[in-house]
């Protein structure tokens, strides 16, 4: 059995392969490393530089004081969840800061596929990819690669929201190579050290 995560689902991968022995091997698409709150920072900061003006400004101070509020040592389970990013309750977000998804990863026996897009700016190559790159360089099992066109959704060229509403396609590469990996006598099985391989259009 083999566990892959996107986003979200690329941090949780770690916590469930570690929580289940018969994971044989795991794939993360994208998987956020920075704390959650300050990525959202980040990306309202980003957004706010696209289309600037009053409104762009005030979201993204209004993320910020979420942050602020995720981030305090006040933050208990009974902070009211609508104080709180996306009204996720307390209790999510103190887990969540308890969690530290690559340390776990450092710590599984399982071979691992890390995959990213370098146009993502949610989970980006420098911020979150580089701290799995620092946590994983003594496993010679995880391969690491980035789409130098790909996006967060891993398609090509898009880089604003808006381009998330043109219906598009996985890039092809991402589910080939992912596939590959996989199969018996795939990048898996192979004694080799982790690198990037960076694949240009």
């Amino acid at each position: 059995m083999f566990v892959l995560g996107h986003s979200g689902g690329g941090k949780a991968a770690p916590r469930v392969a570690a929580a289940e022995p018969s994971v044989a091997d795991v794939v993360i698409l994208a998987g956020d490393t920075v704390p959650l709150s300050q990525s959202a920072v980040r990306v309202a900061r980003y957004l706010a530089a696209l289309d600037p003006g009053p409104g762009a400004a005030a979201t993204a101070e209004s993320i910020m004081r979420q942050a602020a509020r995720v981030e305090s040592a006040d933050l208990s389970p009974a902070t009211p969840a609508a104080d709180l990013f996306f009204g996720w309750p307390a209790p999510y977000w103190l887990d969540l800061r308890e969690y530290d998804q690559v340390a776990v990863a450092a710590a599984l026996d399982r071979p691992m596929l890390l995959l990213q897009g370098r146009r993502d700016y949610q989970v980006t190559v420098d911020d979150d990819l580089a701290r799995w790159q620092a946590g994983l360089a003594h496993r010679p099992d995880v391969t690491i690669r980035i789409y130098d066109a790909d996006d967060h959704l891993f398609f090509a060229g898009a880089s604003t929201p808006a381009d998330y509403q043109v219906p598009r396609h996985v890039d092809a590469a991402v589910i080939a190579d992912t596939a590959d990996w996989l199969l018996p006598g795939g990048g898996r099985r192979k004694p080799i050290t982790s690198f990037i391989a960076s694949l240009r259009r």
